[in-house]
């Protein structure tokens, strides 16, 4: 039974290991810049670190030197931009739950470490992009990447436009800037329009979820079905680890 007033007014959901399971599209697309590059692929079990946070970050971690980080970027988005992106599946039951989640009265926005522009291609593509009022990502240039930055990015977003749920929100290409948005948050003119703090929350598989919440005073879900290795959640500060669909969209209407 749903209530009148859930606890979550807005919930930011993560993309890849949240909503859709997109590994085989990426782990082919790393596998392909580690061979261009010449150094040895990573194991398969290492592989699966690369699904969530920013490329820049795991590339760096699993053996591709500094100055060659922006080349196997650069080779990575040459095949996952020509179709990588759509080999690529939706979690059963995640396009019901943000239907319940939206009924109830629930703003719903998709924020992603994914390049905003490669985002929107795969939430149009699976019909996701109908059930949020925005889907908020970094840039190609990385001037946008972490998880914290994308959050800003979408609450000053979010805050400005003050958009209806059920409506899609267009806020111009993966690189603009938002307005307002300062380093040291976004600026309090557009975030009027958002719930306070505690009446937010995020929605996410991997401890960068939890921690680029947090840098912004905003409580995280963690959901199990995605990349995260035992623990990592918890241990992150999680609110809670949901285990199905069917659970996400009971706390996210409060009941």
């Amino acid at each position: 039974m749903t209530t009148a007033n859930p606890p979550y007014r807005l919930a930011l959901l993560d993309l890849d290991g949240t909503l859709t399971d997109s590994a085989p599209g990426i782990l082919s697309s790393v596998r392909y810049a580690y061979t261009t590059l010449g150094i040895e692929t990573p194991t398969d079990e290492t592989l699966r670190r690369f699904v969530g946070p920013p490329l820049t970050e795991t590339f760096a971690r699993h053996g591709v030197p500094v100055d060659r980080v922006a080349e196997a970027v650069a080779a990575y988005r040459e095949v996952y931009a020509a179709g990588g992106m759509l080999d690529n599946s939706l979690y059963p039951g995640i396009l019901e739950c943000l239907t319940a989640a939206r009924a109830a009265g629930v703003r719903l926005a998709v924020a992603t470490s994914k390049p905003e522009v490669y985002a929107r291609r795969i939430t149009a593509h699976f019909g996701i992009d109908a059930l949020v009022e925005g889907v908020y990502g970094a840039t190609l240039d990385g001037s946008r990447g972490s998880k914290a930055d994308v959050i800003e990015h979408a609450l000053a977003s979010l805050g400005a436009s003050e958009g209806a749920a059920g409506t899609t929100a267009t806020v111009g290409s993966e690189d603009d800037e938002v307005p307002g948005a300062g380093a040291g948050g976004a600026g309090r003119a557009v975030l009027d329009g958002l719930p306070p703090r505690e009446e937010i929350i995020m929605v996410g598989d991997r401890e960068h979820d939890v921690l680029g919440a947090a840098a912004h005073g905003i409580r995280c879900l963690g959901v199990s079905w995605g990349y995260a290795v035992p623990g990592e959640l918890e241990d992150a500060g999680a609110l809670a680890v949901v285990e199905s669909t069917d659970e996400l969209a009971r706390m996210l209407r409060g009941e």
